[in-house]
């Protein structure tokens, strides 16, 4: 008899799979969507349209403070919230450089000293956590900027005072004005629209700032 043995082979298949990320559907901006993106960059274009009517001021700024700074004197600047990081970002610009090499330059962002902040909010209340590092380190001749986009912080009006007190410039980028810190500092470049509007076209006004700085010390150098 003879017997015949069929053997099934059997194929062990792997199958790799292969997690493919999708991007998330775009969702058409609905009417309501646009409507708000379209003020949004309207209000954008009337600050703007404002600090480019102000660029004489800027330009007048720029020069004082290459001035002064190449003098000596020292870049004081505060503000809360976003407007602390855009007085960081322009100490950081001094400091380091803008648009080209340079030699450094003296510049303290008060809001970023966190703990005299915090031990001078503990103690003295939140009112003087810049005014009384002012008094501390500005000198006649120095330079103290402080950014609100509402113009109303009592820790910033009460720091214009200190910086006014200490013979220092003192320059104040706002919303609109007149407001209490417009009123308190020695100058101020006050622009329409919302906080964020604001906010965007200050930045611009500090990258304005740098370039006329940066070119007035170019020249200074060139000329000495």
């Amino acid at each position: 008899m003879t017997t015949s043995s069929s053997t099934t082979s059997s194929s062990t298949t792997s199958t790799t799979t292969t997690s493919t990320r999708r991007a998330p559907a775009s969702v058409p901006l609905g009417t309501a969507d646009r409507a708000l993106l379209g003020l949004h960059l309207r209000d954008h274009a009337r600050a703007m349209a404002e600090l480019e009517a102000q660029v004489p001021v800027i330009e007048r700024w720029g020069r004082e403070l290459a001035n002064r700074l190449g003098r000596g004197q020292r870049l004081l600047v505060a503000g809360n919230g976003g407007s602390a990081a855009e007085a960081q970002h322009l100490s950081s610009e001094i400091v380091g450089r803008f648009d080209g090499e340079r030699a450094p330059f003296s510049a303290l962002a008060l809001n970023a000293e966190s703990s005299s902040v915090t031990a001078i909010g503990n103690d003295y209340g939140f009112e003087q956590v810049f005014a009384r590092q002012v008094t501390a380190h500005a000198r006649s001749g120095d330079v103290v900027v402080l950014l609100s986009t509402s113009g109303r912080s009592p820790n910033l009006v009460a720091a214009a005072r200190a910086g006014v007190r200490a013979g220092a410039a003192t320059w104040a980028l706002t919303g609109e004005g007149p407001n209490p810190l417009t009123r308190a500092s020695a100058e101020s470049l006050a622009l329409p629209g919302t906080a964020a509007s604001v906010q965007e076209a200050q930045l611009v006004a500090i990258h304005l700032l740098c370039r006329v700085f940066d070119h007035a010390i170019a020249t200074a150098g060139r000329s000495s």
